[in-house]
């Protein structure tokens, strides 16, 4: 037994092993389910534990979803929860990137936060791990690792998610923000 991470992305899976260290991570590959739950809730949190059942029910073990995107202060929120899909399911990182460079040349505040929720679900209980990272929209896509919006999203430091080294990313993103958040209430609830 373990905790299923529903995902397959080795980069998710990665950066949540190496935080909740002391559990037995399994991907959904390692767990032979092929399966892709829909994102059609209103909220990042409502997506994940949306994914977080769907997954359970099927494992039948402790499981960990997340959902995350993009908040851009001056466009209310948008892209929020649909990040990666609102230019349709063919548009291309860099071609949603390039839109919302675009985009924000219209207003002058390009505040922006990356929002990320991971739920746990045990069969009974729900522990949300939540994490935010702010920042801006930068006025040209810069950097070579990442993926996303990490070339467009910038830091305090005036540097991209994407001009980071990945241990680097890993320790500030909102993804990793969530997963500590996580392991300290798992902690509580575990007691």
């Amino acid at each position: 037994m373990g905790i299923v991470i529903a995902t397959n992305n080795k980069g998710k899976l990665k950066e949540i092993k190496k935080i909740l260290d002391e559990y037995e991570i399994h991907s959904l590959n390692e767990r032979n389910i092929d399966i892709d739950v829909v994102e059609d809730q209103d909220t990042f949190l409502e997506n994940a534990r949306k994914k977080a059942l769907e997954i359970y029910r099927i494992a039948d073990e402790e499981t960990i979803a997340d959902d995350s995107g993009l908040c851009i202060d001056a466009l209310d929120g948008f892209p929020g929860i649909m990040t990666h899909r609102f230019l349709g399911d063919l548009a291309t990182d860099e071609m949603r990137n390039e839109y919302l460079i675009n985009e924000l040349n219209k207003y002058p505040n390009r505040s922006a936060q990356v929002v990320c929720n991971l739920v746990y679900y045990n069969g009974s209980d729900y522990v949300v791990g939540e994490g935010v990272l702010n920042g801006s929209i930068a006025y040209e896509r810069r950097g070579t690792n990442g993926f996303g919006f990490d070339e467009i999203f910038e830091l305090p430091n005036g540097l991209t998610l994407a001009e980071l080294d990945p241990e680097e990313k890993n320790k500030v993103s909102a993804r990793s923000l969530a997963a500590q958040d996580l392991k300290m209430k798992l902690k509580a609830l575990r007691r």
